[in-house]
């Protein structure tokens, strides 16, 4: 029979490997052999073989399966400019943390990455060192200061603070809009040649991340609680160093060692001082009783 024939073409077609449970990645894979991004491809090959070896190990009813299509379907559509319910979903299951772990290896001695959360805002306000962020009135009076410094402790000038933290019921600003006036405890700071920063506020308190969507009912299921321990944000940068997305956090708070997104480091747990000193309160701005805490940041070279 000549080259092409019938029966050759035949004997082609019984050499494909077809789909089957057994060789599922493989078939799947090798249909990725025209992609032209490496770190893409290197990518999806992990993302399709642990993928398949969780469905292997867990076996999935239809219904199953379909549940956590729609559970990821009824996320995507919560998310908005306001909330976005799959960093919820990423934070709570631990996996910012470990990407941020990898992407932020640091000496000792350098401030320590967390999460950035859902409710950061670009654009907050400049304030003048000293400013209170607190616009709606409501909380413990707190005064905090430090400074920025580099990993030999020398100040570093120009260093700009983004700050921003929840009200004393536990919401931010943008979980409430029109209740809590915008850019409510947001501002940003800028460091003088002495590294140092100051800004009045009010005492932050833990608060449950939001549970009226997807990553709420998954944490029921899980038997987990929502709470976030008491912290203030920060994300500290200056021209020629590595920028910190970070937290601290209040010593003592109830929900440390159970924080509902694992964001809790112990070098960046401090003292939240009361006082009740009517002079030392009309020093530094503040109604009386008020809180002090202080707190340095440490940033790192960037690398050459």
């Amino acid at each position: 029979m000549p080259a092409g024939s019938l029966s050759e073409q035949q004997e082609d077609v019984v050499s494909i490997e077809y789909f089957t449970e057994e060789n599922s990645v493989a078939c799947v894979l090798a249909r990725m052999d025209q992609c032209r991004n490496e770190r893409f491809r290197e990518v999806m090959r992990s993302v399709i073989t642990h993928l398949h070896a969780v469905v292997k190990e867990v076996e999935p009813t239809i219904d199953e399966w379909m549940e956590a299509i729609q559970f990821l379907t009824e996320t995507g559509k919560i998310c908005d400019e306001r909330r976005q319910e799959f960093i919820l979903m990423s934070d709570t299951l631990g996996v910012s943390m470990l990407v941020d772990a990898i992407n932020h290896r640091k000496p000792s001695g350098a401030t320590e990455n967390t999460v950035l959360g859902p409710f950061h805002v670009a654009g907050a306000p400049k304030r003048q060192m000293g400013d209170n962020i607190c616009l709606d009135g409501k909380g413990e009076p707190l005064y905090m200061s430090g400074r920025v410094v580099d990993i030999h402790g020398m100040p570093v000038s120009g260093a700009l603070l983004d700050i921003w933290h929840s009200n004393e019921d536990g919401y931010y600003d943008v979980q409430q809009p029109g209740i809590q006036p915008d850019f409510n405890l947001r501002g940003l700071f800028q460091t003088g040649p002495d590294g140092r920063y100051w800004f009045r506020s009010v005492k932050p308190r833990y608060y449950p991340i939001p549970t009226d969507g997807p990553v709420g009912k998954m944490l029921m299921m899980m038997g987990r609680h929502p709470y976030r321990p008491a912290h203030i944000h920060f994300i500290v940068g200056a021209r020629g160093y590595v920028p910190v997305t970070t937290h601290v956090f209040v010593r003592g708070d109830t929900y440390l060692e159970s924080d509902a997104v694992f964001g809790v480091k112990d070098s960046l747990i401090i003292d939240f001082v009361k006082h009740d000193n009517e002079r030392e309160a009309t020093r530094l701005g503040v109604d009386n009783p008020f809180y002090v805490a202080k707190h340095d940041f440490v940033l790192m070279r960037t690398p050459r």
